[in-house]
């Protein structure tokens, strides 16, 4: 195993504790020998199938044991994951294959037609025609349309062929943002920065060898390679559910012992509700680290009673930059995302490029070793984010005397929904298309389950109070936009738009009677 590089990880493991358990999904347990080999055949397979060093490998499905398989078997192989979410209806699919040119695409049988029709209608300039693999089908060959079954796959595979060793800065994964109408933009992280998500992630959250990694989220986020990668750089017990259920992390808690967990705030809140919650099948619970959307402090206060010394909180950015507010330091720094941690730095930046005083607002930069190479194909992108090597967020913050930073705005208008990130602008490119809408303005409001959900403000070319309804308007909108997050939950007709003197239309004061006596902050 090359240094810095996370191919070759699985056989490490597979060789030095084989027998240990490495993998639990549903009622399947694999230890460490088991899983490595599997990868192993899969990665042969893909060769075979002439996927090669450098080809996008995208994936469209569901927490499995198969995805996770992908991911591993991508790695040794040297080919880039590229994970896309099944939320994504055609429009979006279509956009991303077509930016990330994959050489292959794993799918599930309900997702296939979306998938086909999307790779069809990409008009890429690539020699050879995309190769569909359908993950978990048993249908006929009609139903498939030429799609390879993955066992089919699996079971077709030779000898590997020859792979060059991978090199630290070889690309490891392109993560694309939320679904978009837009131009997309895959963040590019190379083998180096997974290796040191496996490294840093390890030492911040203290996990070890013996720990339990309990993930109940969707993996086709780049938010679970926060405790994904350290439990398989220290050979942790990866204990995986197809989708989030709170009764069942309480049962996978106390039956496998769970000493780690990452969640966003709606999941923690469904924890928290549950009406018959027994702490003491949380007990052996050690971190529990919330991120990906603003955790109220209310719930902060909740858990903290519930699960005292065990909350985390991370604010980051897939782009390579993280802050973590310790469980040490939860109940006296509670409003706060928390601190750099070591190789990181945090600056904040005034508008005109200097550095803010402590209590100063402005936006946030930093640097570090989880930086990304760039965003895919589009340089002129990376170099408006990342400036003399420092990552600028786009959001607004502050830091106090001790170093803590504290969020104050939210990065471009950027809405966190269950942990989904969800730009307004592609549902207000979508809502602009409608015949009778002269303007609009998206953004988050509150959701008791979600955190955020998309909130539209219209203003109609017709005469205010005539035409389509709002309930109308946002049925016509939950039809046409790209992923089922980014759905709106309602719609509000105004007359007018309130605007600053250049006639900017001010979002802040549209939205500020949705937040009001809330804090907006992680």
């Amino acid at each position: 195993m090359d240094s810095l590089s996370i191919a070759g990880l699985l056989a490490h493991h597979a060789r030095y504790q084989p027998t240990a358990t490495a993998v639990v999904f549903e009622s399947e347990r694999l230890d460490w020998r088991s899983f490595a080999a599997r990868s192993s055949q899969l990665a042969q397979a893909m060769a075979q199938a002439g996927v090669r060093p450098g080809d996008r490998v995208a994936t469209v499905l569901a927490n499995s044991l198969e995805l996770l398989l992908i991911y591993w078997a991508c790695a040794d192989l040297g080919a880039v994951a590229v994970p896309l979410s099944p939320l994504l209806q055609r429009s979006g699919l279509q956009s991303l294959l077509e930016d990330a040119a994959p050489r292959m695409v794993f799918t599930s049988v309900a997702a296939l037609p979306d998938v086909r029709a999307a790779v069809s209608q990409c008009g890429t300039a690539a020699t050879e025609p995309v190769r569909l693999v359908c993950v978990g089908a048993s249908g006929t060959a009609a139903a498939l349309d030429g799609a390879q079954t993955y066992a089919e796959l699996v079971a077709a595979h030779g000898p590997l062929l020859a792979v060059a060793p991978i090199v630290p800065d070889h690309p490891c994964n392109i993560m694309y943002t939320s679904g978009t109408t837009g131009q997309p933009k895959g963040i590019l992280l190379t083998h180096r920065v997974r290796a040191h998500y496996a490294t840093l992630m390890a030492s911040i959250f203290r996990v070890s060898p013996e720990s339990v990694v309990l993930h109940t989220g969707a993996i086709v986020f780049n938010g679970a390679y926060v405790m994904m990668m350290p439990a398989f750089a220290q050979g942790a017990r990866y204990v995986l559910h197809a989708q989030f259920d709170a009764r069942a992390f309480v049962a996978s808690v106390a039956r496998e012992k769970v000493t780690h967990t990452m969640l966003v705030p709606s999941q923690i809140g469904a924890i928290l509700d549950l009406p018959d919650l027994d702490p003491l099948q949380l007990a052996s619970l050690q971190v529990v680290l919330s991120l990906g959307a603003p955790l109220p402090l209310a719930r902060k206060q909740a858990l903290e009673a519930l699960l005292p010394g065990r909350l985390h909180e991370l604010y980051g950015l897939t782009e390579g930059f993280v802050t973590v507010l310790d469980r040490r330091d939860t109940q006296r720094k509670l409003g706060s995302v928390g601190v750099p941690p070591p190789f990181f730095e945090l600056r904040i930046v005034r508008e005109d490029g200097s550095e803010a005083e402590v209590g100063e607002t402005g936006e946030i930069a930093g640097r570090g070793p989880l930086l990304m190479s760039g965003y895919y194909q589009r340089a002129d992108l990376t170099e408006q984010t990342i400036r003399d090597g420092w990552l600028y967020s786009g959001d607004i913050g502050r830091i106090d005397a001790d170093g803590y930073l504290y969020l104050v705005d939210r990065k471009k208008d950027m809405i966190d929904s269950g942990g989904v990130k969800v730009y307004p602008r592609d549902i207000e490119e979508v809502i602009a298309t409608h015949p009778d809408v002269a303007e609009v303005v998206v953004f988050g409001v509150p959701d008791e389950k979600w955190g955020e959900t998309p909130f539209a403000v219209v203003q109609m070319k017709q005469a205010f109070g005539t035409g389509c309804t709002p309930e109308q308007l946002r049925d016509w909108i939950n039809v046409r936009v790209a992923a089922r997050y980014q759905r709106v939950s309602a719609v509000a007709l105004v007359s007018s738009f309130p605007r600053n003197a250049a006639g900017k239309i001010l979002k802040r004061e549209l939205r500020a009677p949705y937040w009001e006596g809330r804090e907006r902050v992680i």
